[in-house]
């Protein structure tokens, strides 16, 4: 039997990227996957990729919805359970950095992308959870949050409204895998990096210039010590990890940083200072 076997699986955000990755790992170890997105020709290409993958259509549920809805979040809850019956896993992966259109950054943005960020950051991942929640109680299930070390201690003062969002969900991931633990569901979040997602499209950065910011931050170690940018597959992985149960069960209510050791250099570190004290 594969680790996900007799387990349902809904992933947030799978049209592209990060969730797309997640959605076809699980469900080629076995799982059974509600896959959703507000673009209903991205979701298709994922459906595709899984049943290329060789996955069953009946293995699949593919719903194309705004999640920050009210009732996008509840179509997705009651067609995964009415689908497959039950629900074992839930990856909040749904996110993105939101652009003000003036093209200002910094505190100066309108506190309008401050509400459009937090509210598909923080109250849709919120939300779904509450809803998901019963049914993960009665399976013993588990949630993976996807954060970002934008999360902090590092300021990041172009995007403060983004990083204060991931904040906010790892907080929420540390304050609920208490509450949670006690009816026997794990929650815990992974924190890319670097990762080259549709992400920098979605704010506005035509693909030749995020394909530019991935590769010269990629080869330069000194801000990736590990010499090269995530894929989407290197988080995907450490979420399947989270997800199973007997690989990682004593693992609760933690964060995993996953970017090739951005976090740990300090920009002191990139200059020589040995040779300064020649």
């Amino acid at each position: 039997m594969s680790r996900f076997t007799n387990k349902v699986a809904i992933i947030t955000g799978s049209s592209n990227g990060i969730g797309r990755a997640t959605a076809i790992i699980l469900a080629k170890d076995g799982a059974k996957v509600t896959i959703t997105g507000r673009n209903a020709e991205r979701l298709e290409e994922t459906k595709q990729e899984l049943l290329g993958a060789g996955i069953s259509a009946d293995n699949i549920n593919s719903v194309a919805v705004d999640v920050t809805t009210s009732a996008g979040q509840d179509q997705l809850i009651n067609s995964t359970i009415q689908k497959f019956g039950k629900l074992d896993i839930l990856v909040n992966n749904a996110g993105t950095g939101v652009a003000d259109p003036s093209g200002t950054t910094g505190i100066s943005q309108n506190i309008s992308i401050y509400d459009k960020t937090f509210e598909l950051n923080v109250r849709s991942v919120i939300e779904l959870t509450q809803k998901a929640k019963p049914h993960l109680i009665e399976s013993k299930g588990e949630i993976v949050n996807v954060s970002s070390i934008g999360s902090g201690p590092q300021s990041h003062p172009d995007l403060p409204f983004y990083s204060m969002s991931k904040a906010a969900i790892d907080q929420f991931t540390r304050n609920i895998a208490i509450e949670l633990a006690k009816k026997d569901v794990r929650v815990n979040s992974v924190n890319p990096g670097l990762v080259q997602t549709g992400i920098m499209q979605a704010m506005g950065a035509p693909t030749q210039i995020s394909d530019k910011l991935y590769e010269y931050l990629g080869s330069n170690r000194d801000c990736i010590p590990i010499g090269r940018h995530g894929y989407p597959e290197d988080i995907a992985n450490i979420i399947a990890f989270l997800a199973d149960r007997e690989a990682s069960f004593y693992i609760v209510g933690q964060t995993i940083k996953a970017d090739g050791g951005s976090t740990l250099v300090m920009a002191m570190n990139t200059h020589n200072l040995t040779d300064l004290l020649k």
